[in-house]
């Protein structure tokens, strides 16, 4: 189902066409009356990020599918969360495992079919679930048709004026384009052979040469993804998580840059006062706009989510005026470690900055490309994002540890004000899987640095379900696209459930009291009394503390309404958070 250049009566672009069978006849109707329509519910909603090949498996070929979440979507209604955000489920050859869009109006075989998403999105309807879909914008697979027919045209023709296609450096254009290196290592350029069989022009890829970026100065790729838009919109998603949505427009003329050594990766590469040509160039937000235009058009608070790695946050607001996205992760935050001062700072920077443009505060500690903070927040060496650990890896975390820094982190960020995301797997304590075998990763960082960056693989690995079934009742078979640790029975859903003293438990209270004494759409008022090394605010009738240090904190006379240890006494011990009421 393919967008082309060439609509015919039934393409997805006509909002009006019968775009699959098995669509809803009344899904506007039926949003109306199942899905409660709160005004602005994306403002204190949390949002629950779904990794589709590793979340649950129904056929048993160790990949996760549209099928295995719909049955697992009780488990999230369960918990207590507002949304579920999908990652990538469209028609791609994986090898970004998914970020490498072919089709962005079909299913990949892989994970189901356009029937099965529209069952899933069904069930979460009826569930109280709001639905969120991954769009990648920034860049297509390689295999994509679009990308394909620009390889055939040849320079100079339209197709190729679709993507960041140049001529090469040098005497015979053998040197890219420019010095770029992209995200996953290497050079971000790649050159092509033309049909002739000569060497011909070099395309842009940010990430792996199987995703050509495109050139959204062309009218045309404007077009397509308004269409790409309507076309989910149509089948009844409550919005879109905007991949990469800081890298879509470069800087004119694509000039050399060197970034610094320690930018990291995303959202790194940013010399002082200086922005990298590749990102965050201003005119990325006439694009948002009209997007934003789209979704409006639309009934029932659809929004965008911005992934978008841009420093300071003062800048990062710029994606959410009132006319452009409603939310924006908020990475600052996720970066900001076990530390009272940092976490302060973060929380006060991201509360002035958001609500100077009217958005709310977003708050996330995990995602599909970050070590899980169950880990994270106990390495004791430098780790950039998207590096990932391993076995060899500097500065390995105690689990202990990050466990219970995990714990303590968590209950604070669900005690704030604004929007909370949660990744697959945190809510049961999971940790980053560190001892994957060399054989079993498949993140193109590891393939482009040649094994000196471990990448991603850590915290993909499929969820544990059931501690005595096969695959951890991930599937039937026990299959599994990556090996599960053998010790994870004790993180598995039915092993946590019912135990009061478990991460899952914990965060089921936490969402429960969040929702019941409306946290999120309260304020944060900072407690005096306390030492540096103690995170403590008011947030309406809660009162949090959270002890980073390693004295024990004093506890005043109040009500226990969560603690993420017991407490022995009036004293906080050591990466712990409690919310009292007086």
């Amino acid at each position: 189902m393919s967008l082309d250049e060439t609509a015919q009566p039934t393409d997805p672009l006509d909002s009006s066409a019968d775009t699959d069978s098995s669509a809803d006849t009344d899904l506007d109707a039926e949003l109306a009356t199942v899905v409660e329509a709160d005004s602005e519910w994306w403002r204190t909603a949390v949002i629950y990020q779904i990794y589709p090949r590793s979340f649950a498996d129904s056929d048993g070929d160790g990949i996760g599918d549209l099928p295995g979440i719909t049955r697992r979507l009780d488990s999230l209604a369960d918990l207590g969360v507002d949304a579920v955000w999908l990652s990538p489920f469209y028609t791609s050859p994986q090898k970004d495992a998914g970020y490498d869009v072919a089709d962005y109006c079909d299913v990949d075989p892989l994970f189901g079919t356009l029937a099965d998403f529209d069952a899933l999105r069904a069930k979460a309807t009826a569930l109280g679930l709001r639905v969120i879909v991954d769009i990648v914008p920034n860049h297509s697979s390689s295999a994509h048709p679009w990308f394909q027919a620009a390889l055939e045209a040849g320079p100079g023709s339209v197709e190729r004026s679709h993507y960041l296609f140049r001529d090469g450096r040098g005497s015979n254009g053998e040197l890219p384009p420019n010095n770029w290196k992209s995200v996953f290592g290497g050079d971000a350029w790649s050159r092509v052979t033309e049909a002739d069989g000569t060497p011909g022009q070099w395309y842009l890829h940010l990430f792996d040469s199987s995703q050509p970026d495109f050139d959204w100065t062309s009218e045309w790729v404007r077009e397509q993804f308004l269409g790409v838009l309507r076309f989910w919109l149509d089948r009844g998603v409550d919005g879109f998580r905007v991949d990469v949505a800081h890298g879509m427009i470069k800087k004119a003329g694509l000039p050399d840059y060197t970034p610094p050594a320690d930018g990291g990766s995303m959202g790194g590469g940013q010399n002082e006062g200086e922005t990298p040509p590749y990102w965050a160039q201003d005119g990325v937000h006439e694009i948002y706009r009209s997007w934003r235009k789209v979704l409006d058009s639309y009934p029932g608070e659809r929004i965008l989510v911005a992934e978008a790695w841009v420093e300071p946050l003062a800048k990062l607001a710029n994606w959410v005026r009132p006319d452009e996205m409603q939310q924006a992760f908020n990475f600052s935050y996720l970066e900001s470690g076990w530390s009272a001062s940092s976490i302060r700072r973060v929380i006060d920077a991201s509360i002035e900055v958001f609500s100077s443009v009217g958005a709310p505060s977003t708050w996330v500690l995990s995602n599909h490309d970050v070590v899980r903070h169950a880990s994270r927040l106990a390495l004791t060496a430098d780790n950039p994002q998207g590096a990932g650990i391993g076995p060899k890896s500097k500065g390995l975390p105690d689990r202990a540890i990050g466990l219970a820094r995990a714990r303590a982190a968590s209950a604070v960020m669900l005690a704030l004000p604004g929007s909370a995301y949660l990744y697959q797997g945190e809510e049961l304590g999971l940790p980053e899987a560190i001892d994957l075998p060399d054989e079993a990763r498949q993140d193109p960082t590891w393939f482009r640095t040649r094994g000196e960056r471990y990448g991603r693989d850590g915290c993909r690995v499929p969820l544990p379900w059931e501690a005595a079934s096969p695959a951890f009742g991930f599937n039937t078979t026990g299959e599994s696209w990556l090996p599960q640790p053998a010790d994870w029975g004790a993180y598995a859903r039915d092993t946590e459930t019912g135990d009061p003293s478990s991460t899952l438990e914990l965060y089921r209270l936490a969402l429960d009291t969040r929702s019941r004494l409306a946290l999120g759409s309260g304020s944060v008022e900072w407690l005096s009394g306390y030492g540096p090394e103690v995170v403590a605010f008011r947030n309406g009738d809660v009162t949090v503390i959270a002890n980073t240090g390693a004295i024990p904190v004093e506890l005043p006379v109040a009500e226990e309404l969560l603690s993420t240890v017991p407490l022995d006494g009036a004293a906080l011990p050591s990466d712990a958070t409690v919310w009292l009421r007086s």
